[in-house]
């Protein structure tokens, strides 16, 4: 498919939907991520997999590789890893008596950062200009990453022994956090019938899309209509968060075209070219939570952001499905 072409909605839902099902033989009994994920990259965002060991964070990204036909690169991060063994750096040619850039893992379309919050501030910086402008500066030079691009970060968020916890500018680049979970005893139970049927550890996946159709359905979400009532709807919850007593610190701007970005890719997923109520209600909490500082005492009580969102969506008044819809109420 040509870079150029167009995608109605209804194609990006039936490609998103093969993709969803796809990876679902890999990943088990957790479509609520898979899709969260999906809809993550089709809004050209970052990710952010919080959650512990063994469940399936590095799978759900080799598999969304595999499915989308995209190239890959994974770096785990550790103490000692430096910026330019993520970004690259200027090598001497001899043969050419002059410096070459030699390019690093970042040059990729999927780049899995493993225990991100393992590598010190300074290579973790490394990632901001590449996550927010997708480019890479060495030496004055500036590199242009391919697209799409999308870093796929884990963290363990309960090992924090020997770790540099995000600072909160690196925390609002990604546009969604989302959590695995442990899965319910019927979808463990299948991971191990799946695993004695196939005879092999590693799951072979199809691919469903090439990198150009990819690139052609991120562009399609820009036919999603979003109303005047929709952008009043998302102010209102963001700004909810910044008059939280509960909070140090509410959502920036950032937070409010997350949800706006995301609830589009919903909508473009559902097979609908508006965005409703229950869109932006569906993307609330992994949008918005993880860009939010509680008060310290909060800690103590074992109240987390995804609580604190979760009341700000009880309480805010829903506009009207008519409005938003953009039809005119009769």
């Amino acid at each position: 498919m040509n870079e150029t072409s167009t995608l109605s909605v209804a194609e990006v839902a039936r490609l998103g939907a093969s993709v969803v099902e796809e990876v679902e033989r890999a990943i088990i009994g957790k479509r609520a991520a898979v899709e969260l994920v999906l809809a993550g990259w089709l809004a050209e965002g970052h990710v952010l997999i919080e959650d512990l060991p063994g469940l399936a964070k590095t799978l759900l990204a080799r598999s969304f590789a595999q499915v989308t036909g995209v190239d890959m690169a994974r770096v785990q991060f550790t103490p000692d890893l430096m910026p330019s063994d993520v970004t690259g750096s200027s090598i001497w040619d001899p043969s050419q008596s002059d410096f070459v850039f030699r390019s690093g893992p970042i040059f990729t379309n999927l780049l899995l950062g493993d225990e991100i919050n393992r590598a010190p501030p300074k290579t973790q910086a490394a990632l901001l200009e590449a996550m927010a402008e997708r480019q890479v500066t060495i030496d004055g030079t500036t590199h242009p990453l391919p697209r799409p691009f999308l870093v796929l970060a884990t963290q363990n968020p309960v090992e924090f022994e020997g770790t540099y916890p995000l600072p909160e500018a690196q925390m609002d680049r990604f546009l969604l956090r989302v959590r695995l979970g442990y899965p319910d005893t019927a979808g463990e139970i299948e991971v191990l019938r799946r695993r004695i049927e196939r005879r092999q550890d590693e799951p072979v996946l199809a691919q469903v899309l090439d990198r150009p159709t990819l690139v052609a359905m991120q562009a399609a979400l820009e036919d999603v209509h979003v109303a005047p009532s929709i952008l009043d709807y998302v102010v209102a919850l963001v700004e909810a968060t910044r008059a939280d007593p509960q909070l140090q610190t509410g959502s920036s701007p950032r937070g409010s075209l997350a949800l706006v970005k995301l609830a589009r890719a919903v909508a473009a997923m559902s097979g609908r070219d508006f965005v409703t109520p229950e869109d932006v209600q569906a993307v609330a909490v992994p949008a918005l939570a993880h860009r939010l500082i509680l008060r310290p005492e909060l800690w103590v009580r074992g109240l987390t952001g995804d609580d604190v969102v979760a009341a700000i969506v009880d309480r805010v008044p829903t506009p009207a499905a008519e409005d938003s819809a953009g039809v005119p109420p009769r």
